[in-house]
């Protein structure tokens, strides 16, 4: 989640933060997996939403923001960005049961390039013929990156827990992803970033618990001591990604989220023997430089607009 610069721009700090957070999300998502298949996906989303307020607080408390960050005078949206975040993170999770990690990771990355067509759907930004051909492209990507789950064999398991349901349950979530990047959006008009993250995380804990009703398992004190670093990875992960952006600017910064494939084929290979599919490398190629295409363009679009701006209230004068 972007923020204002507090300071001066350190871009290599900000590059720095930005791949810390990256290893740490994909840390977190590499902790999921492991025990994705013992434990009910609410218990998860439990553990990972709520030990994640940890250290937020801490954080908030530290630069002596509480409780003024909580303040928020748009609790209806926070709940709308919370539900669908929520469903993305069900589905995120549920994958990683079902997909190698470097798999369920490169189709999160269908999420910014939704995320471009819902801002023209839904927030009737002008999105123009350049940005639709990278969507256009990028799409394509996931097509191929989709391919080998959803091949006759793998079609077949769809019911019995697949790759072709691990396949549409990871692209289910990057469509909530970028929903929820709608709402933030909007939110980021009125709210503190503390209070974003804050409600989402609190809501979700929520939901997350409304599952016990259907049966959780009890964690042995190995499993238990994994689902809290999960939820304070995670919360570290918000907390330098935030970071990141008040030290460099966001077309520098955010281009460096795609490092997650990096640490999750490593990750994959030494923690659970994976190597993915040249079609998946393809794909996540392919899609990476239709998101990176997207950013660059609209960083650029920004600048023009500022320089109208600019010579618009000079005019003025």
């Amino acid at each position: 989640m972007p923020s204002h610069h507090a300071g001066p721009l350190s871009p290599l700090l900000g590059i720095s933060l930005k791949l810390i957070s990256a290893l740490a999300f994909t840390l977190m998502s590499a902790g999921i997996k492991s025990i994705a298949a013992r434990y009910p996906t609410g218990e998860l989303v439990f553990f990972r939403s709520f030990f994640a307020l940890i250290p937020l607080l801490i954080w908030l408390a530290w630069r002596s923001e509480l409780p003024g960050a909580l303040k928020t005078s748009n609790l209806r949206g926070h709940m709308k960005r919370g539900v669908i975040g929520s469903t993305g993170m069900f589905c995120g999770f549920a994958a990683l049961q079902f997909l190698p990690l470097s798999d369920a990771v490169a189709l999160g990355y269908a999420a910014p390039l939704a995320v471009v067509v819902l801002a023209a759907l839904v927030l009737k930004e002008r999105v123009r013929i350049y940005r639709w051909s990278a969507v256009t492209v990028g799409f394509i990507g996931v097509l191929i990156m989709l391919s080998p789950h959803l091949a006759a064999g793998t079609l077949s398991q769809g019911l019995q827990g697949g790759p072709a349901l691990g396949a549409a349950l990871g692209l289910a979530g990057a469509c909530c992803s970028a929903f929820a990047s709608i709402e933030v959006r909007l939110l980021t008009k009125t709210e503190q970033t503390g209070a974003i993250v804050f409600y989402f995380m609190l809501l979700t804990s929520a939901l997350g618990l409304a599952t016990l009703v259907f049966g959780w398992r009890m964690p042995d004190l190995a499993d238990a001591a994994l689902m809290v670093t999960i939820g304070i990875l995670g919360g570290l992960g918000q907390i330098l990604l935030v970071q990141a952006y008040r030290f460099g600017d966001a077309s520098l910064i955010a281009p460096f989220e795609y490092s997650t494939m990096i640490w999750a084929v490593i990750i994959g290979w030494f923690l659970f023997g994976e190597w993915p599919a040249s079609t998946i490398l393809t794909g996540a190629t392919i899609v990476i430089a239709s998101g990176i295409y997207v950013i660059l363009r609209e960083q650029q679009l920004g600048l023009l607009k500022r320089e109208q701006r600019e010579i618009g209230s000079t005019r003025a004068t």
